[in-house]
């Protein structure tokens, strides 16, 4: 009995060449049948094609218009910021159940007023949101969107830690 790692395999086998002659075993036909659209030379159909009945294509409506891949920013408004103090980063956000992922774009948009003296480090914000930061003390930053850490990033970071 043969053994698996014995067997005499070649890596890439060689294709067979059709149209050589009755002897060579893929003569006259060369594998095509006979006769019909199929077995011509030359033959290039759309993978659509339905001998020229305008068959699935014409049955599925063309989609209009423009789909964005961009992920849309996530909202947060001003007056739900009057809870936190310090510096508030999408982490902050994040632990506060303000945002569903941290590392996402983040917007802060205008709604009542802001009490509190804070520092904003957020992708982005209106500019009436960063006139009321100011005035409430606090101060904006433009930050970029935080990455999140690989496993071995993350692994490294807990030895770090331990």
């Amino acid at each position: 009995m043969t053994k698996y790692n014995e067997l005499q395999v070649e890596a890439n086998k060689s294709r067979k060449r059709v149209g050589r002659g009755i002897s060579a075993g893929g003569g006259k036909t060369a594998g095509r049948g006979t006769k019909g659209q199929n077995s011509r030379t030359g033959k290039k159909l759309r993978s659509m094609f339905q001998g020229g009945q305008n068959g699935i294509q014409s049955a599925v409506p063309k989609s209009r218009g423009f789909k964005s891949l961009r992920t849309p920013a996530q909202v947060v408004y001003l007056d739900r910021l009057n809870d936190l103090k310090g510096t508030v980063d999408n982490f902050k956000l994040y632990e506060a159940g303000l945002i569903a992922t941290p590392f996402h774009t983040v917007k802060v948009i205008l709604r009542g007023e802001l009490s509190a003296k804070l520092t904003l480090k957020t992708q982005g914000a209106s500019k009436s949101v960063v006139d009321a930061i100011t005035k409430a003390g606090g101060a904006f930053e433009k930050t970029a969107t935080p990455l999140p850490k690989g496993a071995k990033e993350a692994e490294a970071a807990d030895k770090v830690t331990k």
